[in-house]
């Protein structure tokens, strides 16, 4: 009896952890609906703001970006790693970590690589690994586009007193609610712009000048890039946890049913056992 109580205790605490993995599968899918609702809607107008910013750049002649825009010969690199600040979404931040470290050892190689981490469960593991330089694991407390712009424009301004020669960020793409794909994206020098290809000759007139537009557009552009790809990242740890509690689920469900068939057979096989005894001292008994 005493290997029927065990299982019987295996029993209630596979299905008390199923519990929690079901809420937090339904606590994610609400989350997720909300934070792909706000990417979803975003996208059109990071796009349209970026393809009208390289159509601008590239009817100029000459260096139009500026100082975001200079190229150097690249000795000091900045990653801006961007995970989470909760853990159980699968490989989502593991993921994320793997691409910083291989462009630390592989593209990067003997290149000064500093690592500025957004969310605290990268931060976490990369400290052990890389030189991290930061930690912006509360912009997910209020995440807008206010506190997103003021670490864009500190990048923006290290970039520029040449503290590094390139800053690239790396983080999930959200595709769908199973599918999370990690990019690295160059944040800065701006990449140049190629020369627009369209069989119509459009005469716009522009007040100001187009120079002073590309100018004023390019730290825009910048701080709704790195807001977008935050936000991208947060409806994808959304979407990896609601597969994740998924699974786990489903995991609990086919291993509580395996528990409890073994416990109905240990069970039977004790009744059984009880049954012969009783059968063989009624028979000693008898005779």
């Amino acid at each position: 009896m005493a290997n029927l109580k065990e299982i019987r205790n295996r029993i209630a605490s596979v299905s008390s952890t199923m519990q929690i993995t079901s809420a937090m599968k339904m606590v994610s899918a609400a989350k997720l609906k909300k934070a792909q609702d706000a990417i979803t809607a975003m996208r059109p107008y990071s796009q349209k703001l970026t393809e009208l910013l390289q159509n601008l750049s590239a009817t100029l002649e000459g260096n139009t970006g500026g100082a975001f825009a200079e190229q150097r010969p690249v000795n000091k690199v900045l990653i801006v790693a961007i995970t989470s600040n909760r853990g159980l979404c699968g490989a989502f931040n593991a993921n994320v970590i793997k691409q910083v470290k291989n462009l630390q050892d592989n593209v990067y190689a003997g290149k000064q690589v500093e690592v500025l981490a957004i969310g605290k469960k990268g931060n976490d593991v990369l400290k052990k690994l890389a030189d991290v330089v930061g930690n912006q694991s509360s912009l997910y407390d209020a995440l807008t586009f206010e506190n997103t712009a003021r670490i864009a424009q500190d990048l923006m301004d290290k970039f520029t007193a040449g503290e590094y020669d390139k800053i690239e960020l790396v983080y999930n793409h959200f595709k769908n609610a199973a599918t999370q794909v990690v990019l690295t994206e160059q944040f800065l020098p701006l990449a140049p712009a190629a020369a627009a290809e369209s069989n119509t000759e459009l005469d716009y007139i522009f007040e100001p000048s187009k120079e002073e537009i590309v100018l004023s557009l390019i730290p825009l552009s910048l701080k709704t890039q790195l807001y977008k790809a935050v936000r991208d990242s947060f409806a994808s740890e959304h979407g990896a946890r609601m597969t994740a509690m998924h699974k786990a689920t489903d995991n609990a469900t086919a291993m509580r049913n395996q528990l409890k068939l073994t416990y109905n057979k240990a069970r039977q096989a004790a009744i059984t056992g009880e049954i012969l005894e009783i059968v063989g001292g009624a028979e000693a008994l008898n005779n």
